[in-house]
């Protein structure tokens, strides 16, 4: 008797241990009921993605620009970092949900190449050309790696804004990542050793009640002085929140942890110039005050990578890409005037 009641008692552990652990399916998002006016892609591979246009009309563009948003953004994210004087620059700017964000359907084997694969079908199937222009912001510039690393031969020039950094990637000396790594929040540094560790704990990790999760969804990480600014008057970002996980944590914040801060699936100090006959014009921002992401291993990329041009900007923070209208103007003419270092 003792051991069938043991026996019972060890099946409903391990299904709640399972419940726990298990992330639910993504809650159904079916772009069938998505408002016609709406835009979106049918990839290849079956998946939507709905996607939102900004600057000129495509016919008249003198450039073609696809925006990769970031950790817990949207496509509407792209209004904030695009200037006032961007129709004047002649720019149509593409911005689109990321598999699970939004409106578009998840992808459970999203990858950096995958991400890098739809982005060039995104701009096959809206035809801007053999070649376009990449800009990311924090998680979506760490993927933008992914579009120099897969699709090197598709772009005329990327911008990075303030790029996340994989604490594993092993082309960093061991003293300088840990260096950085024990100046992130503690919260913080136990998700990027779930992220690698255990990747398969991530969704119990932030849902549990016993531990911290990760500052930047329960909005406690660090900003700088001018950070806190600049966030006071993203009012039009915070009321998207809704929007960006109406199909759950998991196959859109979650998975971005994984494959963010994971076993890396390269590493953006091993890659050569791929752009042999300087036909890309590749630019990394970064604010010296950001506390979110370390600027002196984003420096030492930049010095492993001397084909990028890397501006370090003194009085700046993470946020600076949706901050005074005159660093964006910055952003955006270095990146289609060919501005050298």
């Amino acid at each position: 008797m003792k051991r069938v009641v043991l026996l019972a008692l060890l099946v409903v552990l391990l299904s709640l241990i399972y419940r726990a652990i298990i992330p639910p399916p993504p809650r159904s998002c079916s772009t069938a009921g998505v408002p016609s006016q709406t835009p979106k892609i049918k990839l290849r591979d079956g998946r939507n993605l709905v996607y939102k246009e900004y600057g000129v009309p495509k016919n008249i563009a003198k450039y073609n620009v696809i925006y990769v948003h970031s950790f817990g953004g949207s496509k509407f994210e792209a209004s904030l970092i695009i200037p006032q004087a961007i129709e004047e620059l002649g720019v149509y700017f593409v911005s689109f949900d990321r598999p699970g964000y939004g409106k578009s359907d998840p992808h459970p084997k999203r990858s950096f190449k995958s991400l890098a694969l739809d982005i060039e079908e995104v701009a096959d199937q809206l035809e801007l050309g053999n070649k376009f222009y990449v800009i990311g912001f924090a998680m979506g510039a760490h993927f933008v790696w992914g579009c120099l690393k897969y699709i090197p031969h598709r772009l005329a020039g990327a911008a990075l804004l303030a790029p996340a950094i994989n604490y594993w990637w092993p082309g960093f000396p061991s003293n300088l990542s840990k260096e950085a790594y024990d100046k992130q929040l503690i919260r913080d540094q136990w998700v990027y050793k779930v992220a690698y560790y255990a990747p398969w704990l991530m969704y119990w990790w932030n849902t549990q009640q016993y531990f911290p999760g990760f500052s930047v969804i329960t909005g406690e990480f660090k900003l700088s002085q001018k950070d806190l600014k600049i966030a006071y008057s993203l009012d039009e970002m915070q009321l998207q929140q809704a929007y960006v996980t109406q199909q759950g944590e998991f196959e859109s914040l979650h998975r971005d942890l994984i494959i963010g801060f994971g076993k890396p699936e390269f590493d953006p100090m091993d890659m050569k110039n791929p752009f042999y006959n300087n036909d890309a014009n590749i630019h990394l921002w970064h604010g010296v005050e950001d506390g979110i992401v370390s600027v002196k291993l984003q420096n030492f990329i930049a010095k492993k990578n001397p084909w990028i041009n890397y501006h370090e900007l003194q009085d700046a923070g993470h946020l600076f890409p949706c901050g005074d209208d005159s660093i964006k103007y910055d952003i955006w003419k270095a990146l289609l005037n060919h501005e050298k270092k």
